[in-house]
């Protein structure tokens, strides 16, 4: 069932005018974001409908110098070798250079890509959440086209999701190309070796630190609710939020380790829709909060506990693509 992008009642399947409110809901209405909860109005609204805030006009919206920036920070992190996982479970991973979201995806970032902001703690600059990792896709193949990138994602040709329900069964034939130059989610191998500091192996049980209240907001700090990204400490590449706050979806299928060494690894070909989350949130333990943790979800699995980070692929020089 869709609602109604003005007054967000339920829409009868077929109309063509909302029977609350009388707008048109063939064509899409231009929506700007409500400067207090973000969520979409119009220009003719003078409440929003969502929280119920006055508004200034949108024109004097369209004003304001806050407007955020839809492309995230990136870091760059050189590539290397590292043991990834640990005890027993400690495998060796070498990994090409990447470029790495400085932080978690932002509701301000989110929004304005999306037209749409599904985060039950309502601010821009907290992490977006309560977006399933189908939703994640999207938003990387949409932003790699805002910027004139080559999308990574695609199904069979298509590179266009917006249409392909989260439940069909047609994601199992997403692909990933990790050589084209758009945005994507990191692989559970990029997102570790990022949090534990990657050619700066650092040794510490937290992104950045030991002391787990430098660097997370976690269930004993954290109020109940997300924070503002960028709060914390940052790692020593300049990563913030890697642990706490909100946990995050990366490409893989969840599986078992492979013990054996390891290039560029992106997980089982398992089509189970079972996709890896790290870092822990602001729901979690200290133990699910440190650089070694996993847990998983299925794909269509959301709450408002989980967002996500983008990377990017760093071109290699040819010379390096021959030894490949």
């Amino acid at each position: 069932m869709m609602n109604c992008v003005k007054c967000g009642s339920s829409l009868i399947p077929g109309a063509k005018f909302c029977s609350n409110c009388g707008v048109q809901v063939e064509k899409p209405l231009k929506l700007t974001p409500c400067p207090s909860c973000f969520s979409g109005i119009t220009e003719d609204m003078i409440f929003c409908p969502w929280c119920g805030k006055m508004y200034e006009k949108v024109e004097e919206v369209k004003k304001k110098d806050n407007i955020p920036e839809t492309i995230p920070n990136l870091v760059d992190i050189q590539g290397g070798t590292f043991f990834m996982g640990t005890g027993e479970l400690a495998h060796s991973v070498t990994l090409n250079p990447f470029k790495m979201g400085e932080a978690p995806i932002t509701q301000d970032q989110y929004y304005y890509v999306m037209g749409t902001n599904p985060s039950k703690f309502l601010r821009g600059d907290y992490p977006v959440e309560s977006v399933t990792w189908c939703d994640a896709i999207r938003y990387c193949n949409k932003l790699s086209k805002m910027f004139n990138l080559t999308p990574c994602y695609i199904i069979g040709s298509s590179g266009d999701f917006s249409q392909v329900e989260n439940t069909s069964p047609v994601w199992k034939r997403l692909t990933c190309d990790f050589s084209a130059t758009g945005f994507r989610l990191p692989t559970e191998a990029e997102w570790e070796y990022a949090a534990r500091g990657g050619k700066n192996k650092e040794a510490f049980l937290y992104s950045g630190s030991d002391d787990i209240n430098e660097v997370a907001w976690y269930g004993e700090n954290s109020s109940i609710t997300t924070h503002g990204v960028c709060e914390k400490k940052k790692n020593s590449l300049g990563l913030y939020d890697m642990c706490g706050n909100v946990a995050e979806w990366v490409y893989d299928e969840y599986s078992e380790y492979i013990k054996t060494p390891q290039v560029n690894p992106t997980g089982a070909n398992l089509m189970s829709g079972v996709h890896v989350k790290r870092g822990g949130s602001w729901l979690d333990d200290p133990e699910q909060c440190n650089v070694f943790f996993r847990s998983s979800s299925v794909q269509v699995g959301k709450s408002s506990n989980l967002g996500f980070r983008v990377c990017c692929t760093i071109p290699l020089p040819d010379d390096d693509k021959k030894k490949k």
